[in-house]
């Protein structure tokens, strides 16, 4: 029997056996001195007379017994919304004459004075169900769904599957397509259940939501810190679904219904190791990292896909509606990165973007206030999409596989056909944390140490990074040009760093050439200066030989052949 068999069924239970047992009387909207809640008349006995009456009612259907709030809403907005939203009208006005706290609960239009109520209370008491004239933070109502609107949103199902417990009014969304205000059996007057988000799937069809693990995990809170779910009383992240990270109603992030303004904060709620298994939170702690906590209300679902403005959201590389755990073979986005915009290796926008480096390209590459880079270089360049394109003298296998055919370091399983992820270098530190470029102990987000000061002392642990892809004995201990005569003179004889000869993205090809940039080499300028005729070169002789036209350590290369 499968899990949506299992869901299904268990939904119609709920809905039947709800059914015989529930009904207005012993629900909070009856508010008479018989009702359940404790907001309630001090002795007035009729029950429906709160909103029905059934002569010299209001003009609204059906037989209203209360008056219009007549007020101007301050409304739902989103650069992700395609409806029309309005001033709140038809039965959703009708809700409001209590629901806004502007109208006393007992003000009935079949009285000719207030029903009194207990406590002294007159309207509605500040709280969850206390919308206010802001209904900004609230699920937008009083607007057309049509077909015209399913297909500019193109992730809404058709108004002709709306037949069953979710309905429109006159084609348009109110209060009571969720709502049933005479039924409250699955809680807060809902028409369905939002187990599972039923009731939100009734309208909403996001792409990859079936495959996602917020649609799909079962992890459960372990009951430290805060409650990641306060307002609804499931215990699975399935369960919870869009209520892990949305609040339709008083929502604190009103632009989108955001559990949270602070947007990290809707991602840290479970991602701090008390329901996802790793934490990504204390990440974000450590010195180097994307500095997700610097900015606020800057990233935008709709801005474009090349970042105009400095910002780094956990949005930005991760879809909440598509993200799984599903693995792939790099440069293949994996699941983490599935559904996320992208600027491809041209330069152009791609939605969704289908390699991993896409992704980065969109700050990285020709972002206006891209970071620069951490090296002084003989050629500067900030543009990694430049850095790393396949038509360059040299780079590292990111877009494809390397150019060099001898690479005689490199430790199994990585071949000169292999290609690497950006977050094989960038990544969280430390044994069993969390895989990608969140925050780590090393500078520029590397995932091991990298040591690039001059005069550097060589060991494995300086040059960590470079040894888990590079064989270290192989590079300082091999006879011949490659090991011994090249890297173990310069590395270990006279302490400098790799960083110092080698550029580890890669030299564009409209700056470097296959003679002086072949092997990386793209010299820091703030170690490395011109020789005595102003010569600062390398030049490529042939597999494993070359010579350099330099001063460096003092020593003048006029040249130095290898």
């Amino acid at each position: 029997m499968n899990t949506t068999f299992i869901q299904i069924v268990s939904v119609l239970f709920i809905f039947t056996s709800g059914m015989l047992a529930q009904s207005i009387i012993n629900s909070k909207h009856n508010l008479s001195v018989s009702g359940p809640g404790t907001i309630k008349a001090s002795s007035e006995s009729e029950i429906c007379v709160f909103c029905h009456t059934p002569h010299n009612s209001s003009p609204q259907k059906p037989l209203w017994n209360r008056e219009d709030p007549a007020l101007s809403y301050t409304l739902y907005t989103s650069t992700t919304s395609d409806a029309t939203i309005g001033q709140p009208d038809g039965s959703s006005l009708l809700c409001l004459s209590c629901h806004d706290g502007t109208i006393a609960l007992g003000n009935v239009l079949s009285r000719s004075t207030p029903i009194l109520m207990t406590g002294g209370i007159t309207t509605l008491p500040s709280g969850n169900s206390n919308l206010t004239k802001d209904i900004s933070d609230d699920h937008p109502i009083s607007f057309v769904y049509n077909s015209t609107l399913v297909t500019i949103d193109g992730q809404l199902n058709n108004p002709s599957s709306l037949t069953g417990p979710v309905t429109l009014e006159n084609q348009k969304m109110q209060c009571i397509s969720c709502h049933d205000p005479h039924q409250n059996i699955f809680g807060d007057f809902l028409a369905a259940t939002n187990e599972y988000s039923v009731l939100c799937q009734y309208c909403h069809d996001r792409t990859y939501w079936s495959s996602t693990s917020h649609n799909l995990s079962n992890s459960i809170w372990n009951g430290s810190g805060i409650d990641p779910w306060p307002h609804t009383d499931f215990t699975t992240v399935s369960q919870n679904a869009c209520e892990n990270c949305h609040n339709p109603h008083n929502a604190n992030g009103k632009k989108r219904l955001m559990n949270y303004q602070q947007e990290e904060n809707n991602c840290y709620s479970c991602h701090n190791g008390n329901v996802a298994v790793k934490n990504i939170q204390t990440q974000f702690t450590k010195l180097y990292k994307h500095n997700v906590a610097g900015y606020l209300q800057i990233h935008d679902p709709e801005e474009p896909n090349i970042v105009q403005t400095k910002h780094v959201e956990c949005e930005d590389c991760h879809n909440p509606h598509a993200s799984n755990n599903q693995t792939a073979s790099a440069p293949a986005v994996n699941g983490f990165l599935l559904g996320v915009k992208g600027v491809n290796t041209n330069g152009t926008a791609v939605n969704p973007a289908q390699y991993a480096y896409e992704v980065c390209y969109r700050c990285h590459a020709d972002s206006p206030d891209k970071p620069g880079s951490p090296t002084v270089r003989q050629i500067a360049q900030n543009n990694v999409r430049l850095e790393f394109d396949l038509s360059n003298p040299s780079f590292h296998p990111v877009e494809g596989a390397g150019i060099n055919p001898n690479v005689p370091s490199l430790i199994s399983p990585y071949t000169v056909t292999s290609r690497l992820y950006c977050s094989d270098c960038h990544a969280s530190d430390g044994t069993g944390s969390p895989k990608g470029p969140h925050g780590s102990i090393y500078p520029q987000i590397l995932k091991m140490q990298y040591l690039k000061t001059d005069y550097t002392p060589e060991s494995a642990t300086a040059y960590a990074l470079c040894y888990s892809c590079h064989n270290r004995n192989t590079i300082i201990n091999t006879s011949g040009s490659f090991g011994q005569k090249i890297h173990r003179r310069h590395i270990v004889a006279d302490n400098t760093s790799c960083n110092v000869c080698h550029d580890p993205h890669g030299i564009s090809s409209s700056q470097g050439n296959s003679t002086n940039n072949t092997h990386l080499i793209n010299f820091n300028t703030s170690i490395v200066s011109p020789d005595g005729l102003g010569r600062l070169r390398f030049e490529d002789t042939g597999t494993f030989s070359g010579r350099c036209y330099l001063i460096c350590h003092d020593h003048n290369h006029n040249p130095s052949s290898y």
